[in-house]
Formats: structure tokens, sequence, C-alpha cells
């Protein structure tokens, strides 16, 4: 009798490890699983990581860039600023240019000059009347 309570115990004992074996099986491919899972997510993260660093760089070219191109408008329009002044100031200094052109104008038709002569002082005349407009709109 003692041989057979051994014998249903041995076969428990066999059934307890057979049943532990199967239970360590699935948990190593579980384990297996989620170790391949985090694998892959790693090699996602680290890409992801790398395409910012490539974004961040791209950024930083573009700042760079901007940064450029801003002084070169800033030094454009200090130039013609300047140029606009010393403009300015010889038209607006000198109002002897719109008379004399005025009495010039009064000269030809005097005289009886030709056609090319008040094709030029109208021509003058434009020009002078443009850049009084520019100035003042500027």
């Amino acid at each position: 009798m003692e041989s057979m309570v051994l014998e249903d115990k041995l076969k428990a004992c066999q059934r307890a490890k057979r049943s532990l074996m199967e239970q360590l099986s699935r948990t190593k491919e579980n384990m297996l699983t989620i170790i391949d899972q985090y694998k892959e997510k790693v090699n996602l993260a680290a890409s992801h990581g790398q395409t910012l660093e490539d974004e961040h760089a791209k950024v930083s070219a573009l700042h760079i860039e901007r940064q450029a191109r801003e002084r070169v408008i800033e030094s454009l329009h200090g130039e013609a600023m300047k140029w606009m002044d010393r403009f300015a100031l010889a038209l607006n200094g000198s109002q002897e240019l719109p008379r004399l052109l005025a009495r010039a104008k009064a000269m030809a038709d005097v005289y009886l000059a030709p056609d090319e002569v008040h094709g030029l002082f109208d021509y003058c005349e434009h020009m002078v009347k443009l850049m009084s407009h520019i100035i003042r709109n500027y």
C-alpha cells in the first residue's frame, strides 16, 4: 500500500513537474516576446532620436541662414537709406534745379528751341517730380 501511495505521489510530482515545465516554457516564450518587443521599441526610439537630431540640425542651419539674410537686408536697407538721404538733401537743399529748369524752359520757348531740347526739359522735369514724390512717400 505504501508503494501505491508513493507511486501516486510520484505521478502527482511528475504531473506537477510537467505543469511547471509547461508554465516555464510559456513564461520563457512570453519573456522572449517581451524582449523582442522591447528591442523593437529601443530601435524605433533610436531611429526617432536620429530623426530629431537631423531635424534639429536642419532647423539650426535655417536659423543661421535667416540671420545671415537679415544682416544682408539690414545692410542693403542702410545703404538705400544713405543714398535716399543724400539725394533728398541734394534735392531739398537745392530748390535751384526746378527754378533753373523752369527758366531754361521759358528761354527755349522764346528762342524756338528744337523739339529735342523741349523733350529733354520735359524728361528732366518728370525726373525731378518723380524723385520728389519718391522722397516724400518713402
